[in-house]
């Protein structure tokens, strides 16, 4: 598992991942923007949520020059609202 990252989804990330965890190959680190990309190229229907979506690496929000690394575990986080 180490060239791997533990990939989570929620919500409708997770409707279209098809899961709500997954295990995506990362053979050297990336920025959270490439990752992303890797991530909609591959399940094209996060595109409509990619404007929205945000990443956790590791439990705490990315910005997306940040690193991506093998081991890490990736959230998928849509919007929350709340009331």
């Amino acid at each position: 598992m180490a060239d791997e990252v533990r990939l989570l989804a929620f919500a409708g990330a997770r409707d279209v991942v098809g899961a709500g965890e997954l295990s995506i190959a990362l053979a050297r680190p990336e920025s959270a923007r490439a990752f992303l990309d890797r991530l909609v190229e591959r399940f094209p229907g996060l595109s409509r949520h990619r404007g929205s979506l945000r990443l956790a690496v590791n439990g705490t929000y990315a910005l997306w020059d940040e690193e991506v690394r093998p081991g890490d575990e990736v959230a998928l986080i849509p919007p929350v609202a709340g009331g």
